[in-house]
Formats: C-alpha cells, sequence, structure tokens
C-alpha cells in the first residue's frame, strides 16, 4: 500500500486503550481509524469512529471491512476464522494474519509452534482432567497452570503445587472451556520483553526492557532492562526467532524469562502492541503504535532506537469494588515537568483494572531513580 496524506483507513478489530493508542499514533500519518468494539463508548471513540458489536460478529466484521482498506486487531479474542473469510470477501488485507492469531491465541498452539522451530521455551505438557495436571505437578515438582485460552493480566493462570485441590485449580482457571496447559517454574532473574516489528520486507526490534509484575499484573516497565548486553542481544536473537513461525506484518511483544544461569526463554507472545511497550511512546524514535501501523499497512518501518532510558508505571483502578472513575493527583504529575499521563477514559474503575500509566523519560537518567520517581508520582494518583 503506496504512503499517501491522506492516507488509507485502517480497521481495528478491539476498541480498549490499544485501539485508542493506535488511532492516537495514525492520526499524524493521515490514517483514519475505525474500531469494532462490544462496548458502548469504548476508549478508542473518543478519537476514532466506532462500531458497536462483538469481536467474532460475522456482520459487524464485514461492516468494519467494509470501511476499511485494511485490518488489524488489537485483542486476541478476535476470530481468526471470520477474519480471513471477511477479508476475503471484501479483498482487505489482514495484519497479522489469521493463520499467525490462530496460533497465538491458543498458549499450547503457540508453544508448540515455537518448540517445533527450536525457540528456547521453558517445558510444558498439556492438561486434559486432574490425573494430567497430577503428573505435571510430580514431573515439575509444582507447575504454571495456564487456560489454552482467553487469559490476560494474570487471569487465567495459577501457580499449582503438590497436594492441592488439583479439581479446583482447573475449575479456577477456566480449563473447562478449551483444555490447560502446565509450565515449568522458573526461577528468573527478570522479566523481560521485546516488541518486534515485522512490515514489507523488514524487521526491527525495539530495546529489550525490564517489567515488574504482581499479582500476575505489569506494574512497571525499565527501558533499557537492567541486563547485561550479552543477554540483551540474546533476548533480542530470540524475539526476532519468534517471528519465523508466525505469519504477517505488524508488531508482536515478546514476553521473556532471563534465567539464574543467563539463558533466556520465551514466555507467551502476543500479535499486537502491548503494555510494556507503552514506554516507546514518548521513549523511542518511533511508537510501537507508529510502528505497527507502518508495518501493517506495508509502509517503511520507523526507527526503533530508544531516545533515553525510560521508566513506565501503571495506573490501576486501587479500588474494592467498581467505582466511576475520577482520578485526583494529577496535577502533581503534570507539575514534575519531564512526566507524562496517559488516561485511558474508561468509565468506570475497577480492582486492578488498567486505567492509564505514567511515563517518565530522561537523558542520561539512572533507571533505578526513574523507577523510584516514577512510583512515587503513579501512587499519588487515586480514585475518588
Amino acid at each position: 500500500m503506496t504512503p499517501t496524506c491522506p492516507g488509507p483507513t485502517l480497521g481495528v478489530v478491539g476498541g480498549g486503550q490499544l485501539g485508542r493508542m493506535l488511532a492516537e499514533a495514525a492520526s499524524p500519518l493521515g490514517v483514519d481509524v475505525v474500531v469494532l468494539d462490544p462496548t458502548p463508548d469504548c476508549p478508542a471513540s473518543r478519537v476514532a469512529e466506532q462500531i458497536e458489536g462483538s469481536f467474532d460478529d460475522p456482520d459487524a466484521v464485514r461492516e468494519l471491512a467494509d470501511r476499511s482498506d485494511a485490518l488489524t486487531l488489537e485483542i486476541e479474542l478476535a476470530d481468526p476464522d471470520v477474519l480471513e473469510t471477511v477479508g476475503e470477501e471484501y479483498d482487505v488485507p489482514v495484519h497479522p494474519s489469521p493463520d499467525a492469531l490462530r496460533t497465538i491465541r491458543d498458549k499450547l498452539v503457540q508453544k508448540r509452534a515455537f518448540a517445533d522451530a527450536g525457540i528456547p521455551v521453558p517445558e510444558f505438557v498439556a492438561v486434559d482432567d486432574t490425573d494430567d495436571l497430577a503428573d505435571a505437578v510430580e514431573r515439575f515438582d509444582g507447575c504454571m497452570l495456564k487456560a489454552r485460552t482467553g487469559g490476560y493480566d494474570g487471569r487465567g493462570n495459577l501457580p499449582v503445587e503438590p497436594g492441592d485441590d488439583y479439581e479446583a485449580k482447573l475449575a479456577e482457571v477456566g480449563a473447562g472451556d478449551g483444555g490447560a496447559m502446565a509450565e515449568e517454574l522458573i526461577d528468573f532473574e527478570r522479566e523481560l520483553s521485546i516488541v518486534a516489528a515485522r512490515g514489507d520486507g523488514d524487521r526491527r526490534a525495539f530495546p529489550v526492557v525490564e517489567n515488574v509484575h504482581r499479582e500476575e499484573i505489569l506494574r512497571e516497565t525499565v527501558a533499557p532492562a537492567r541486563c547485561s548486553e550479552a543477554v540483551a542481544e540474546r533476548a533480542r536473537e530470540v524475539a526476532l526467532d519468534t517471528l519465523e513461525p508466525l505469519d504477517g506484518r505488524g508488531v508482536f511483544a515478546v514476553e521473556l524469562f532471563e534465567t539464574a544461569d543467563g539463558e533466556t526463554l520465551v514466555n507467551e507472545v502476543a500479535p499486537r502492541p502491548h503494555n510494556s511497550g507503552h514506554w516507546s511512546i514518548e521513549g523511542a524514535t518511533t511508537s510501537q503504535f507508529e510502528q505497527h501501523v507502518r508495518a501493517v499497512l506495508g509502509w517503511p518501518l520507523g526507527s526503533a532506537a530508544a531516545r533515553a532510558p525510560t521508566v513506565m508505571a501503571n495506573v490501576l483502578g486501587d479500588v474494592p469494588e467498581p467505582v466511576p472513575a475520577s482520578l485526583s493527583g494529577v496535577g502533581d504529575v503534570l507539575a514534575a515537568g519531564d512526566a507524562h499521563l496517559h488516561w485511558y477514559g474508561k468509565r468506570e474503575a475497577r480492582p486492578l483494572r488498567k486505567m492509564g500509566h505514567v511515563t517518565l523519560s530522561a537523558t542520561d537518567a539512572d533507571r533505578d531513580d526513574l523507577l523510584v520517581r516514577a512510583r512515587d508520582l503513579r501512587d499519588g494518583l487515586t480514585f475518588e
């Protein structure tokens, strides 16, 4: 697709915060965005047109294709079969490809694809019942149980120890909706990730970053990661290797473990922009969102180089129960001068729901100091 201004219209399945930030990045390029989302007045609707409908509704996807020159996604709940059929009907390219989505949305299929391609991954086994889970716990001396589909932000993942109630664990993880997978528990030094992009004959990788999780939810990202150059280079090689079994253009977020002996293992891959890449809006020459727009349209990719050390801190719904979203303390973040606040426009704050993020980026800054400051600014934000 030849770059022009004004440009084409990009259809996005999903209109959450990722869809919102995609639309914000597309606008300066002259690209209009239409999103498909079932939530009335979804976050992306403030900056893009919205078609209200479910992610897998064939008629809604047809309406999206009819109004778009290319289709992409910001959520794995999109139906690859519907996308493939509608893309062919309307002669609209779909990126990443439906085949890539089929591989990634099932965690067991994803792990098998990477293992078959020689990409380093933790040991894993399929789990269909309590006997399978008992065997996995014995084999790995405890394991991480994961639902094969539908999990996100820690949902669908549970540690299992010997002697646990295996039937209850399978029910809690939601294995009845499509089976489960058990992985060995990794003794890791750091959780890392890289956003890798594939365009039309080109590949780019953003710097490796370090992710800090608590309660299975990403809290902060430090860019670049506080790891050795050797680990960073190996992580980059592995991340680019993960693109080989996956078809189509776009950005792919590769989550990794740095083990105690310096090995790098792939945890999971997302076929879209990712929370751990939000730092790139202020911290990189080209944000992950602009890179995704460029890639799926077949336009030249931008530089993925970092501008400066950067820390991103998620603003979560720190509330005991759902309440209307009203954030206070914003003035303190803005007064910091070098801080950037991103508010996702969600109408309701829920416990641990991602509501926004704060970014600090400063040339020659100490990353430990940036992390302390970012946490302080983030923790000063409260929901009334």
